[in-house]
């Protein structure tokens, strides 16, 4: 009696431990939704270094999975794992598909995979469905900057149960992340690994704290959304029905440039040294100096200095 009163009493105590968010959905059985992924990186809300060739700005496909608690694609300040690193580095899938496949198979915290097409200029809309169970109410994805050293856009472990019930629909503003891999300040940099490899960390318009940084927009407080997700649960009605919302006209894309306008001052160099001293001897010469424009400005930014400037001399070598 005593041994069954006291493994009574631990299994009790255990029922009542907390566990993870997902454990307590108790919702219809299954539920379907469009994912609609939004790019919003113009050169109007980010001008700063804006890729226009080689590549121009786009987003790769997106990779997703809707999950439980005991999986993780990713996570900010963790180590990104090796699939994510080579899909936000090169854009690679098969690595970070093969990880999400052997989570599913250990411990069954995987329901199923999703993607929808890459976008092919900095913004516009792609969109797929995914499917989401009591079990795995969490939903995961990536999205990879194009060009970029080692940026993504995602979500992690967003749940779409509450209690009873799935979400009617929910949006997330997205701003880019650093997968850690890659020690690129600029969209275009050349390949350089990061060793030894750093956390997944946030990207804002003062950090990494560096001039050179793309993102960098040290008079913003914060940076504009460059990405947005919409999801949907849809109705039984809809289920099956062709993806809507692909391939915005060129029409709503100047409607989501309106939306945010990042002003860009003139950044410029350093003097150059004093040119030699110009004139005719025993009277007052001149000499210049010159600097360059490091960065055009732009949306009514600080305009450039002047370039030139001229000082009052006297001239050597005179006999």
């Amino acid at each position: 009696k005593v041994i069954w009163t006291v493994l009574v009493a631990i299994l009790g105590y255990a029922s009542s431990l907390p566990v993870g968010d997902d454990s307590i959905c108790t919702a219809e059985e299954l539920a379907k939704y469009r994912i609609i992924f939004t790019g919003k990186w113009s050169q109007t809300a980010f001008p700063k270094q804006y890729p226009l060739y080689r590549p121009p700005a786009q987003w790769s496909s997106m990779l997703g999975v809707t999950h439980s608690s005991d999986y993780s694609m990713w996570k900010k300040n963790e180590y990104a794992s090796n699939g994510v690193r080579d899909f936000a580095e090169k854009g690679e899938a098969w690595v970070l598909m093969k990880e999400i496949e052997e989570a599913g198979e250990k411990i069954q915290s995987v329901h199923g995979i999703f993607s929808a097409p890459a976008i092919s200029s900095g913004t516009g809309q792609t969109s797929t469905e995914l499917e989401v169970h009591p079990r795995h109410p969490l939903v995961s994805f990536v999205v990879r900057i194009v060009p970029s050293p080692d940026w993504f856009v995602g979500i992690d472990s967003l749940n779409l149960c509450e209690g009873d019930h799935w979400m009617d629909e929910v949006s997330v503003d997205l701003f880019p992340y650093d997968a850690g891999t890659d020690s690129g300040f600029t969209f275009s940099s050349p390949n350089f690994a990061t060793i030894p490899q750093d956390t997944v960390t946030e990207i804002t318009c003062s950090s990494p704290s560096h001039p050179a940084n793309s993102f960098y927009y040290p008079k913003l407080k914060i940076l504009p959304p460059i990405a947005q997700v919409t999801m949907v649960k849809l109705k039984k009605s809809q289920l099956g029905l062709s993806a809507p919302y692909i391939n915005l006209p060129a029409k709503s894309n100047e409607i989501i440039d309106s939306v945010s306008e990042t002003p860009l001052d003139c950044e410029v160099s350093q003097w150059s040294s004093w040119g030699l001293c110009r004139g005719v001897c025993r009277e007052t010469g001149t000499k210049t100096r010159t600097r360059f424009v490091l960065l055009h400005p732009a949306n009514n930014g600080m305009p450039c200095p002047n370039l030139d400037e001229e000082t009052g001399c006297e001239p050597e070598n005179c006999v």
